[in-house]
């Protein structure tokens, strides 16, 4: 008697079993991703293509920052990240309308003259290269203050005690502050507190014309800022700011490897219609004693 033949293909009722599972098992992983997504567990990558240039700003990072209790008649408030070196960013609507003015009545009765530091003493001294009029507030001075001193300690990450007094500037038309550098070259100015590592500067108001915060070392694509076209001749020196009330900019002075960084010379450019008012606070190393 002949022997049956072992077929060579596998039976259809066997190859119809295994496309069954596969189908199943391809329906229940569609399932569980479409359940992530759903989730925001999973999100789909974004379409603008690989990863960003060194220092290319023509997409410029915008971060909508959430109200909190309270600040409900505040203006729409986001992080824009403008430059990597140096790193720097604006924070649109950090100070409401209310604070802008309060600091500005407060400092009123105590303006004089601005002064830098001598890099050979330490010390503070009259120049020319600086024509704007200033006075400090304290650290902690009243409970508006504290708050703005928390928003900027949760702003830039490092302890509110490692800040100075806030100062307040006023610039006429005609002033302005050649570009210089915030950290320091002596040891006299570093005892308390260490380097100056970071800066936030506020504008309390608007400027028609002029008064830009320019960095004239930066590196980058400078004039794909949106505010490029309403700069002035100076402001279009380098990357530059436009002064808008209650924007805060964050640049530091450091690197992050603790090295100074040049690339962060900057300088406030010549008020040519308006008055500018703003207010700094330096962020030190280590903590500042007042």
């Amino acid at each position: 008697m002949a022997k049956p033949r072992n077929s060579r293909f596998p039976s259809r009722k066997s190859s119809s079993s295994t496309t069954t599972l596969m189908l199943t098992a391809l329906i229940m992983f569609t399932f569980v991703i479409l359940v992530l997504l759903a989730l925001g567990i999973l999100s789909m990558p974004s379409g603008s293509g690989g990863s960003r240039k060194a220092n290319d700003l023509s997409s410029i990072v915008r971060n909508t920052v959430e109200t909190s209790e309270g600040e409900e008649d505040r203006a729409e408030q986001w992080v824009e990240v403008i430059s990597w070196e140096p790193r720097a960013s604006v924070y649109h609507n950090f100070l409401s309308k209310k604070e802008c003015e309060y600091l500005i009545d407060l400092a009123k009765p105590h303006m004089q003259k601005s002064t830098v530091v001598d890099s050979e003493t330490g010390k503070s001294k009259d120049s020319r290269v600086r024509t704007s009029s200033g006075t400090f507030l304290a650290r902690g001075r009243d409970k508006i203050i504290r708050d703005i001193e928390k928003r900027i300690a949760d702003f830039t990450f490092l302890p509110a005690e490692q800040g100075e007094g806030l100062q307040v500037l006023h610039y006429e038309p005609g002033q302005k502050y050649e570009p210089h550098y915030d950290y320091f070259m002596d040891e006299f100015n570093t005892k308390n507190g260490g380097q100056r590592m970071a800066t936030v500067l506020m504008y309390l108001s608007d400027v028609e014309e002029g008064g830009e915060t320019v960095f004239p070392a930066a590196k980058g694509n400078i004039s794909s800022v949106s505010w490029w076209n309403e700069l002035s001749e100076c402001g279009k020196k380098g990357l530059s700011v436009k002064p808008k009330m209650g924007d805060a900019l964050l640049f530091w002075s450091m690197n992050p490897d603790a090295t100074l960084d040049s690339s962060s010379l900057h300088g406030g450019c010549p008020v040519i219609k308006g008055n500018k008012w703003s207010s700094t606070k330096w962020i030190r190393v280590n903590e500042y004693k007042i």
